[in-house]
């Protein structure tokens, strides 16, 4: 009666999962076989086709937007991790007060609405001066990535301890040397997770660089927001289902080539 119940129980969890994963990857795999549909229409088959990929490299929108989306992305992840890094560092050493202070001020723009976001940025950017554009969704993309830079990195840093680093200087190594050779390599795991996490951000974000792009600059989301009113073109399927891919290969490769590496 007991193993009964228990392979009950294994087969209704195993339906479970099952069903959760086709929730969240049918609509995807729905949009890649329409990626290769030669009709527009999404509900009758006209054969396979590979005319919207070809479509899609040869649109100089959807290319200008991929490599700004690209572009602003790695930009805005690169130099984020940088500021949210030197953040980590001045915190680490403030006092608990302070510290507990600066920390929960950290968390105010992950909490905060991204339409507060925008609307504020593109209000700062206006009063200033800034004409929007390239540059100024390059900064809010920078500004709302730091946070997310600081709660990575800071967990990692806690756990590293003070008194090697402390031990490389009195040895007689400088500051920048002590810390790239003692503290670096052990947050460097959050360095990485910040600045994936910052280009993942930046990479899907909408409302925050809808309200500061201003006019003749378009990212992917912006560009596909645009078409939503006309019909979007098979050619957005296709770019899609790029990405997923190569999403999923990175995710396969970052999983297994470690185990592959403790193997060998």
């Amino acid at each position: 009666m007991s193993r009964l119940k228990s392979i009950f129980q294994q087969t209704w969890q195993n339906l479970y999962l099952a069903a959760i994963l086709i929730f969240l990857y049918a609509p995807i795999a729905t949009m890649m076989v329409l990626s290769f549909n030669s009709s527009k229409s999404r509900t009758q088959w006209g054969g396979f086709s590979l005319q919207w990929y070809r479509d899609m490299f040869a649109s100089r929108n959807i290319m200008a937007a991929l490599q700004n989306t690209l572009l602003i992305a790695f930009l805005s992840a690169l130099i984020a991790t940088v500021i949210g890094l030197a953040a980590c560092i001045a915190i680490n050493s403030m006092r608990t007060v302070p510290k507990a202070v600066i920390m929960g001020i950290t968390n105010i723009p992950m909490l905060n609405a991204d339409i507060v976001t925008g609307i504020s940025l593109m209000l700062a950017f206006i009063a200033f001066g800034i004409s929007l554009g390239f540059k100024t969704v390059l900064i809010a993309h920078i500004t709302f990535n730091i946070p997310y830079v600081i709660l990575s990195i800071m967990p990692k840093l806690k756990q590293t301890s003070r008194a090697t680093y402390e031990a490389a200087m009195d040895l007689g190594a400088g500051p920048i040397y002590a810390f790239f050779k003692i503290v670096f390599p052990d947050i460097l795991p959050g360095v990485l997770s910040g600045f994936l996490l910052a280009f993942t951000m930046s990479l899907d974000d909408f409302i925050i660089t809808h309200f500061t792009r201003g006019a003749g600059i378009n990212t992917l989301s912006t560009l596909i927001y645009s078409e939503v009113r006309r019909g979007i073109r098979p050619s957005m399927y296709a770019l899609s289902t790029m990405i997923f891919l190569i999403v999923l290969s990175l995710l396969i490769i970052s999983n297994f080539a470690p185990k592959k590496k403790e193997q060998i």
